[in-house]
């Protein structure tokens, strides 16, 4: 059952992509029924278990799921504008240097010399992994995308919202299954505020809007499964099996999507994958 829960986040994550790039619609459609789903599921995972929070940590998680939409979106962009295969890569990567940078500069982890020593290594090999897993033949496509380069912009950019969201559960005295529901909420109302600022209502009746809810129920296996498997497994195994979904999501991008990538943008995205899970143990084990 421990070995179960530690790879259904993996499955479950490394899947989400795939679900959400198979729905013919935009990315906000794909924002608002993945918001719609995490909230559908959050309230029964809140009646089925009752777990307590405060007020404040309630306000706070709610925060967090409204930076989540910040980094989500950019990454459903990144979808349309370069395929799953290079986004999820290039999103993982920043996102692990982010939070570990974080870790150290905020929270004061790795601590001892060898833990510092072991984690700029660790960095070293994902920023490497992440700019391997970008490299791309501009000649091989017969349409080159003109959007490219402010998409990766706007990929780093909206990284941000992956980093609060990932940052601030850890100053929280509540965490895990209490915090769901209301970084839920929190997800649905900044989709809706985002909806209402773009002036776009007709998002709200879409039918590509709410196919996606089904990209929603598995982004709550995925989360709720890790919050057990932290449990279960500890959080360094449970947080490096987790990373394995980056592996499945872009290979899955190339053969069930099929994303097409040169001789030497395919070396590159491998060789890429294996810096990035090597990078991602190495941050978290030592």
């Amino acid at each position: 059952m421990n070995l179960f829960l530690m790879l259904l986040p993996a499955i479950a994550w490394g899947i989400l992509p795939l679900a959400v790039a198979k729905v013919k619609g935009q990315p906000i459609n794909q924002i608002f029924g993945t918001a719609v789903g995490t909230l559908l599921a959050s309230v029964v995972v809140f009646l089925v278990m009752r777990p307590s929070i405060s007020t404040l940590n309630f306000i706070l998680a709610m925060v967090t799921g409204a930076f989540w939409v910040m980094g989500q979106l950019g990454q459903y962009t990144g979808f349309r504008e370069l395929g799953v295969s290079q986004t999820m890569p290039i999103s993982t990567g920043l996102q692990l240097v982010g939070t570990s940078l974080i870790g150290v500069l905020i929270f004061g982890e790795w601590a001892s010399t060898s833990a510092k020593l072991f984690g700029a290594l660790g960095i070293v090999l994902l920023i490497v992994g992440s700019i391997f897993t970008a490299v791309h033949d501009s000649g091989i496509q017969q349409e080159p995308n003109p959007r490219r380069k402010s998409t990766l912009v706007m990929l780093v950019l909206t990284t941000i919202g992956f980093l609060v969201f990932n940052t601030i559960p850890k100053a929280m005295s509540s965490s895990g299954l209490a915090i769901f529901l209301p970084e839920s909420i929190g997800m649905v109302l900044a989709v809706l505020a985002y909806v209402a600022v773009t002036r776009q209502p007709q998002v709200l009746r879409a039918k590509a809007s709410w196919q996606s809810v089904l990209a929603g129920l598995i982004f709550s296996v995925a989360s709720v499964s890790y919050i057990l498997s932290v449990r279960a497994n500890g959080v360094n195994s449970a947080f490096v099996v987790s990373q394995l979904s980056v592996v499945l999501s872009t290979l899955g991008g190339m053969l069930f999507l099929h994303e097409h990538k040169s001789r030497r943008e395919l070396i590159f995205t491998l060789l890429g994958l294996v810096l990035i899970v090597a990078g991602a143990i190495t941050t978290t084990m030592f």
